[in-house]
């Protein structure tokens, strides 16, 4: 099979238009035209509906679009083991993690990998969705749970708790509840339990919310309840790393936490020698060391 014009209708597949793919490629649409129904031709089949708005695969081409998003994927793999036999620490690095952990942990410290590696370009990849290390949907991964996925790399970094929190402001005007039968008597703020969340964090808010609350406000991610905490609307559940950049925000109920939720940060086997995640999973561990160092200087 001719690789320029799997090549070819890749970007078309892509693009949905054979005028986008041109572009792309830097060809005429007439040229990209011929490319492809040279390779209809060849197979024997139909790749693509044509109609107004543009293409759209048949259920050939969606099988043959799988094959070269595959292809696409181990020759980029295999192209970043090349650049990573160089010296130097460079180039693109697709990282994915919580919404939470990335905005409030990760992203205030990425200044200092930066500084040390300024040719590094980060793709700073934030959703609750397990993304798909071996298929190269990013090059790195920080989860919240041991990943399950095989032929990865993966270490665990330290361990989260989910904790009570509220500003100074808000307990001064509502009071401190002594126990979890005075949250009655205010507003708790959290993620709601049926949204994507890790399952130690989803059984505690469960627990919470049997004791008779009466107003709460539901945030899809911890960033959204760290702010409503902040601005005095009442007490949070947030992941205690959080806190711990917030020294105003006061801890409720101390004797009540979630199970204990473990970070890993795991990669694809085949980037097991890529000095770009040596130099990322590095500085998450100096990062994690220096922020314990300074906890217990602190206490």
């Amino acid at each position: 099979m001719d690789w320029d014009k799997l090549r070819i209708f890749h970007a078309v597949a892509d693009a949905g238009s054979l005028t986008h793919a041109g572009d792309v490629l830097h060809l005429s649409q007439s040229a990209v035209s011929r490319q492809i129904r040279a390779l209809e031709e060849s197979l024997n089949t139909t790749l693509f509906h044509r109609h107004a708005r543009g293409l759209i695969l048949t259920e050939q081409g969606e099988l043959l679009f799988d094959a070269t998003s595959s292809m696409n994927k181990r020759l980029e793999a295999a192209a970043a083991r090349i650049r990573d036999s160089e010296e130097e620490v460079f180039g693109s690095l697709r990282v994915t993690t919580t919404t939470g952990f990335g905005s409030l942990w990760l992203a205030p410290r990425l200044a200092k990998l930066y500084e040390k590696y300024p040719d590094l370009n980060i793709d700073l990849m934030l959703e609750e969705r397990v993304l798909d290390l071996p298929m190269r949907e990013a090059d790195v991964a920080i989860r919240m749970k041991e990943p399950s996925q095989a032929d990865l790399v993966r270490k665990r970094l330290m361990s989260v708790w989910m904790r009570l929190y509220a500003s100074p402001e808000y307990l001064e005007q509502h009071g401190t509840p002594q126990s979890l039968d005075d949250l009655e008597n205010h507003r708790l703020i959290c993620q709601r339990t049926d949204s994507t969340q890790v399952g130690a964090g989803q059984v505690f808010v469960q627990r919470l919310l049997t004791y008779d609350v009466k107003s709460t406000l539901n945030v899809n991610n911890y960033f959204g309840v760290l702010q409503a905490v902040i601005n005095n609307l009442g007490i949070g559940v947030l992941p205690h790393y959080v806190i711990e950049d917030f020294p105003r925000a006061v801890r409720v109920l101390p004797d009540e936490e979630s199970g204990e939720i473990p970070v890993f940060l795991a990669y694809p086997e085949e980037l097991r020698q890529s000095r770009r995640i040596a130099a990322f999973r590095d500085f998450v561990q100096e990062e994690i060391i220096a922020h314990r160092r300074q906890l217990r200087e602190n206490v």
